[in-house]
């Protein structure tokens, strides 16, 4: 089995990358409760966008968001607007580990979109690792999803079938960026997809915008949502979308849970089951080899 060499400064981002979205969902679930998953995603794509605008006026690259508006708010709103709530609705009900496992099924989608999109045509270990990260997915959803109302009012079926809704568009999206937006500076597809998210969940978040006090715990994790964990987050996406691929830059998600699930033990006091731990294994597992990160070698050493 081999691992492609990654350069230095492509790992550090990575890693990075991996922290912050991690921490997302921690924040997710705290300002989810007290403003709901509408208002929580329009909280967070409007404050993206309200960091983003003046750093690319000062970069004076304004002129080029213009060019490019319609593109770059088509993929705000599939890659940003519609998996936010999607993820935001699910913490509602199951726990930040679980989710951000669930999470960890971007690259199969990708893999599986680019596939049908650009005849990127898995084979070998690949098409393996597709097979057994769905299998990952499959196992797990079996042991936590039920269609059985829990306390939160909705049963956590959904709440995992709304992840895996976000999953499929975090997949389509990156494609999407790679075929039409290639080349763009990234503050400037970040800057115009938060953006698109934060016009078209304005609506949403007003009619949902809570009747109660909201505490300052609440919106310290909206704010921290929108400035760390999808401004700034956004920009090393971008960038490493445009280095690397989209493919590539998906199997950052595998390495999220990692982050999740020790914020989610220590912060919020949350269980992980073996069984969990079993299925994230066979996922990254998956992930890895669909995405081409490990391979086995055509003459079979490891």
């Amino acid at each position: 089995m081999t691992v492609p060499a990654a350069n230095k400064p492509w790992l550090l981002e990575f890693v990075l990358l991996a922290a912050i979205w991690g921490a997302s969902f921690l924040f997710m679930r705290t300002g989810a409760r007290e403003f709901g998953a509408f208002a929580t995603a329009g909280l967070r794509v409007g404050i993206a966008a309200a960091f983003l605008v003046p750093l690319l006026l000062l970069r004076g690259e304004g002129g080029i968001l213009r060019a490019h508006w319609k593109l770059t708010f088509a993929v705000g709103i599939v890659n940003s607007a519609v998996p936010f709530v999607g993820f935001t609705f699910a913490l509602l009900t199951i726990s930040t580990g679980l989710s951000s496992i669930l999470n960890a099924t971007v690259p199969l989608f990708g893999a599986v979109i680019a596939w049908a999109w650009h005849k990127d045509r898995p084979t070998g270990s690949r098409t393996v690792g597709l097979l057994i990260g769905f299998v990952g997915v499959a196992l797990l959803a079996w042991d936590n999803a039920s269609f059985k109302p829990e306390a939160s009012g909705t049963a956590s079926g959904w709440a995992v079938l709304a992840c895996l809704g976000a999953c499929l568009c975090y997949g389509l999206a990156a494609s999407f960026t790679k075929r039409y937006l290639s080349g763009l500076p990234a503050l400037v597809t970040s800057t115009g997809s938060q953006l698109g998210a934060a016009v078209f969940l304005a609506p949403l978040a007003w009619i949902y915008w809570p009747a109660h006090s909201v505490s300052l715990a609440a919106w310290a994790a909206v704010i921290a949502l929108g400035v760390l964990c999808t401004g700034l987050a956004y920009i090393l996406y971008f960038r490493m979308i445009e280095r690397v691929g989209p493919a590539r830059a998906l199997s950052v998600t595998f390495a999220i849970p990692v982050f999740a699930v020790l914020y989610g033990v220590v912060l919020l006091d949350e269980k992980v089951t073996a069984w969990m731990l079993g299925c994230a294994v066979v996922i990254v597992v998956g992930t890895s080899l669909s995405t081409g990160l490990v391979r086995f070698s055509r003459k079979g050493r490891t």
